[in-house]
């Protein structure tokens, strides 16, 4: 009896073990879950034809729409938009821009049919004249309150659980893993460690110009409002050669501004990973490609196959959407 007992628990112990050393458990077996798992081992097992040293293992993502909610418009907007009704009191002349006025009094309605002028421009008056970790406190302390409106959950906890478990399992594999967002790279250092567990070094965004300055004879550096750079398409492509300085191994996005990324990636010769995440689940998430103004996925879409990039089916691939 007590060698039957034995024999059971090692092999329920067994079962467990294999259970939790499977990859992507919040993935449904398919293609995209078999194309991930297949492209880390071969580049990852001594001995592959396709083997790369760690030193080489850089994969990149997209944020928003890659790794959490950009419906209905990014995050990054919304944190604008409550920026601007908490400063507005302190700057009654900002009622003389129709744009601002406009955003005071109808929140994200008032952003309807904004250029990327007009967006800089609020994103100057909302962002600018603070030091860069004052910023990062500001963003982490409005994460904390702010609300989705459909799921009302904090914006942190709208995470893709299936990717998260990407960035695990590259990580595992000897794998550096990049954000390379056309989202704010002040915005999204807020929250990727303590979120993604990716370094602020790691962190590769749209950037706020900054000024050095002596506050009080301590040395500081401060945001002065307008942009230098633009991470997003080509730009993206630009970002990761001048900061990261190798091509990436795999690259992991969602729209049309990606598109650059994946190319630049995957064309590089050798085995890469290109990797489009498509939002196919109105139920549990956003269904939304072609036509859609926010996270659009169009000429990537239509690419995909020619290029050889691995299609995520939101709804079919995935068995959970948030952590």
């Amino acid at each position: 009896m007590k060698t039957l007992f034995a024999v059971i628990v090692w092999t329920f112990c067994a079962f467990s073990a294999v259970a939790q050393s499977t990859p992507l458990p919040s993935w449904n077996d398919g293609a995209a879950k078999r194309a991930i798992i297949a492209f880390v081992e071969a580049v990852t097992t001594p001995g592959s034809p396709d083997f790369v040293a760690t030193s080489e293992r850089i994969a990149t993502f997209d944020n928003d729409g890659a790794l959490w909610v950009e419906q209905p418009i990014y995050t990054q907007a919304f944190f604008i938009v409550d920026r601007m009704k908490a400063l507005a009191p302190a700057n009654p002349q900002w009622r003389d821009n129709p744009l601002f006025a406009a955003v005071i009094d109808k929140g994200l309605a008032g952003l309807s049919g904004a250029s990327e002028h007009d967006l800089a421009a609020l994103v100057g008056a909302t962002h600018g004249g603070m030091t860069p970790a004052e910023f990062r406190a500001i963003v982490a302390e409005w994460l904390k309150s702010a609300r989705h409106p459909r799921f009302q959950k904090q914006f942190d906890q709208l995470v893709y659980q299936p990717m998260l478990e990407v960035l695990d399992y590259f990580r595992a594999n000897g794998f550096k893993t990049y954000i390379v967002s056309g989202g704010g790279v002040e915005f999204v250092r807020a929250f990727a460690e303590r979120v993604y567990g990716i370094p602020p070094e790691q962190v590769i965004g749209s950037r706020a110009k900054l000024k050095f300055e002596s506050r009080d004879g301590r040395a500081t550096l401060v945001r002065d409002g307008s942009i230098e750079f633009i991470d997003d398409k080509a730009g993206k492509v630009v970002a990761i050669e001048q900061i990261i300085g190798r091509r990436p191994l795999a690259a992991f996005g969602n729209s049309d501004g990606d598109f650059e990324m994946l190319q630049w990636t995957t064309q590089a010769g050798g085995r890469r990973l290109g990797v489009i995440v498509h939002h196919t689940d109105d139920v549990r998430e956003y269904a939304y490609d072609r036509s859609s103004s926010v996270g659009r996925l169009n000429r990537a879409l239509d690419q995909a196959h020619a290029e050889g990039w691995t299609l995520v089916n939101m709804k079919s691939d995935w068995n959970a959407i948030f952590r």
